[in-house]
């Protein structure tokens, strides 16, 4: 009697003990890696590029969800919540810091650590503002992609210098809360325009609020077409920037395709899937162990041009066949 007793609580220990091990198991697995996204804009803006980034995450072996978890840290078009989000990715230790919201972003998290490692995404010069030591050679702990949309702020005059010859008067929209974008931008345009033979006025805008008194500006100054310079703040507004430009009768041009979706004329800039797969590409090596240090500083090469007919005809404009015919997207 006493045997059985003692078999039948070998059993029942035995039984607890298996029972035991998956548990023990699951809580020896380590923890997933977190991915860190800071950003100025909101989820919706960044469709498309969330969308390129999880593919190239994918591409170097890493599905959301299975073996990476991401942290989403979203300003929505407020910049000075920037370094309160970046300093939350911070204390919560994520394995990187992604900056793809533009400069701002890529300077929040610059401020906020100096360990753990950081991938921008910005259209302004990484060396000039301080965020890495050189581009083939970033050092520290920061490393990127830059885009070119910056870079051609001039091909924006140009297009609607083109598409309207007897316009002499033109307007450039920055924000210059982002003083290294907005005064690059700025010099940049007044070149062209100067070599143009136009005068061009620079207007200011660093919120949603600013955008009605832009436009009664625009119109008290006779402007007869706006550029409006890359910033984020625009691009989480650019679908009510377009609506704007099309109740005043503005021909505009901006660096995004949905900003011509929305209504808006032209666009003119990097294509936003090829930027979002090298920082996700980045942000893959990463994971595996490659250091930001080592890794040069990427730039986009592809140039994507848009244009909307359906308001082209809404302004009375003609779109020349050498114009239209570069163009990689057409909305009629």
């Amino acid at each position: 009697m006493a045997t059985g007793i003692g078999r039948r609580r070998f059993i029942s220990a035995l039984g607890s003990a298996a029972a035991m091990w998956p548990l023990a198991a699951h809580a020896q697995q380590p923890a997933l890696p977190v991915v860190g996204i800071l950003s100025t804009a909101s989820p919706e803006v960044y469709a498309t590029r969330l969308r390129a980034f999880r593919e190239a995450l994918g591409a170097a072996g890493y599905v959301e969800g299975q073996n990476v978890n991401i942290d989403y840290r979203w300003a929505e078009a407020d910049s000075g919540r920037l370094p309160e989000l970046a300093a939350q990715l911070v204390d919560r230790q994520v394995a990187i810091l992604v900056a793809a919201g533009g400069t701002a972003s890529a300077l929040a998290a610059k401020a906020a650590t100096t360990s753990i490692p950081i991938v921008f995404g910005i259209g302004t010069d990484p060396v000039s503002l301080g965020l890495v030591a050189s581009l083939n050679r970033p050092g520290g702990n920061v490393t990127g992609v830059t885009s070119l949309n910056v870079e051609v702020a001039p091909k924006r005059l140009e297009l609607l210098h083109e598409l309207l010859p007897s316009v002499t008067v033109m307007a450039l929209l920055v924000n210059p809360a982002v003083p290294a974008s907005a005064e690059a931008s700025a010099r940049l345009s007044q070149t062209a325009a100067h070599a143009a033979g136009l005068q061009l006025h620079v207007l200011n805008a660093n919120s949603e609020r600013d955008f009605d008194t832009v436009f009664e500006t625009l119109t008290q100054l006779h402007v007869g077409a706006l550029a409006i310079a890359p910033d984020n703040i625009f691009t989480a507004y650019q679908e009510q920037l377009a609506a704007l430009a099309i109740r005043h009768a503005l021909p505009a041009v901006y660096e995004f395709r949905q900003f011509v979706a929305a209504g808006g004329l032209m666009s003119y800039g990097s294509s936003q899937t090829e930027y979002f797969r090298l920082i996700g590409t980045y942000t893959g090596r990463i994971l595996k162990g490659d250091k930001p240090a080592d890794l040069p500083v990427q730039q986009v090469t592809k140039i994507e041009f848009a244009i909307n007919l359906k308001t082209a005809k809404a302004l009375g404009l003609t779109i020349p066949l050498p114009l239209l015919g570069p163009a990689d997207g057409v909305i009629e």
